[in-house]
């Protein structure tokens, strides 16, 4: 896999040989994208002012599986040649074996960032990553037409169902033939685990494995959430939703086609842009309908990335001390208002200056609040066996192969199977 290094020094370094000898050099992953590449070179001009050291940017593909098969392949030849990293937020579990313990340099400061993403980041005690930005599912809907039709943004999943079929058969007399009442993520690959946990979670039916490691998916209110949502398809959702990401979900709600979207936070900045159709008439729900049953409460999915130390470094005290510096309250903060990367730290959705970049984020802090993460800590190395399973489990069953409750009952054995044992 080929790899290519960009430099980019602290102004000290740049200036002063002896602030560069004093120092030590580092080398760190960001996202792909060009505004990440350029934010993290800013990162690296403050960072090495403030310590005069060097730092150095890995540029790394653009599919998070192969960044992925990237750092496998350095942890396995024990490489010192990456100190810092971008990870996924399903990953810690995979990479726990080569990952650093922040617990030692941070002094208690992931208390400030969301329970549930330091959480998803700590394995057997060891806190292997800190919280960068955060990412949850969310329902977005046209404001406009549920006025319209004199309906308030649903609480639950039923109260959408028939809120979506009232606006769309209203929409499709009023002449818009192609008008969906709701759009999602039905693709059988990981995108649709995130929407199937969601439904499943929203319906007190668990999280697939429970943080003991136990099979929890074989129960009735987990297949009664997989029930409902094969009821949409044909009806509230078109059949091609089965084939769907988040581009082609955005794709029909952007231009108009859809009362509903589930999605990811970064389609608000484009569904709001000056060629969307449909600018200034989204609303975002506050948190994610709720199912039925005495356990039923909106659950997203939870996604992000994180900050971690490679445990081969030759510099940990410095990699720490980077890490938290990108972490801090005053750079995601910073990054929030040029970006609109999502904080994982619960008081910046309270921040005057972040909300007016940001007006949606107050109805986002909810969302986020009950964001429930992947089985990925638990299961580790083979998350992605135990990822692949439930999704093609839920696609069988909205794809009208399969019952709710002969898909977990079936699923339950397949997962037992790749665990293979009474732990993971």
């Amino acid at each position: 896999m080929k790899m290519q290094k960009m430099v980019w020094m602290g102004a000290l370094a740049l200036g002063a040989a002896g602030a560069q000898a004093a120092g030590v050099t580092l080398t760190m992953t960001c996202g792909s994208a060009e505004q990440d590449v350029q934010y993290c070179k800013k990162i690296a001009t403050e960072w090495g002012a403030k310590t005069g050291n060097t730092l150095e940017l890995l540029s790394v593909p653009q599919s998070s599986s192969d960044i992925l098969g990237l750092f496998r392949q350095m942890f396995a030849a024990r490489s010192d040649k990456l100190d810092v990293m971008q990870i996924d937020v399903v990953w810690p579990g995979i990479l726990k074996d080569q990952l650093l313990d922040l617990k030692p340099y941070t002094k208690g400061i992931e208390k400030t960032h969301f329970p549930a993403m330091v959480a998803n980041n700590t394995v057997n005690g060891k806190l292997l990553a800190m919280p960068w930005l955060t990412d949850a599912g969310v329902m977005f809907y046209r404001k406009d037409l549920l006025a319209k039709y004199g309906e308030k943004p649903p609480t639950t999943w039923a109260e959408l169902t028939t809120t979506a079929k009232k606006v769309m058969d209203g929409e499709r007399k009023a002449g818009n033939a192609a008008m969906q009442g709701f759009v999602f993520q039905a693709k059988a690959y990981e995108g649709l685990t995130c929407t199937g946990l969601e439904w499943v979670a929203s319906f007190g039916g668990g999280t697939i494995i429970d943080r003991a490691g136990k099979t929890t998916i074989n129960n009735p209110q987990a297949a009664k959430a997989l029930d409902l949502a094969a009821s949409w398809i044909g009806t509230i959702a078109p059949t091609g939703v089965l084939n769907y990401a988040e581009e082609e979900a955005r794709g029909v709600f952007q231009n108009g086609n859809a009362v509903f979207m589930r999605n990811w936070p970064y389609a608000w900045a484009l569904g709001n842009g000056s060629d969307s159709s449909i600018k200034g008439k989204i609303g975002v729900m506050v948190g994610m309908p709720k199912g039925d049953g005495p356990n039923s409460t909106g659950a997203a999915a939870l996604g992000g990335w994180q900050m971690a130390v490679s445990k081969y470094t030759k510099h940990p005290k410095e990699s720490a001390d980077l890490v938290l510096y990108m972490t801090s309250e005053a750079v995601q903060k910073e990054r929030s208002i040029t970006l609109a990367s999502n904080p994982t730290i619960p008081a910046l959705y309270q921040d005057k200056d972040i909300l007016a970049a940001n007006p949606f984020y107050g109805d986002l802090f909810e969302t986020l609040k009950v964001a429930v993460p992947r089985p990925a800590t638990v299961t580790g190395m083979k998350y992605n066996e135990v990822s692949a399973a439930f999704w093609n489990a839920t696609h069988e069953v909205l794809s009208g192969k399969a019952t709710g409750a002969e898909s977990v009952k079936k699923l339950e054995g397949k997962i037992d199977g790749i665990r293979r044992g009474p732990s993971w």
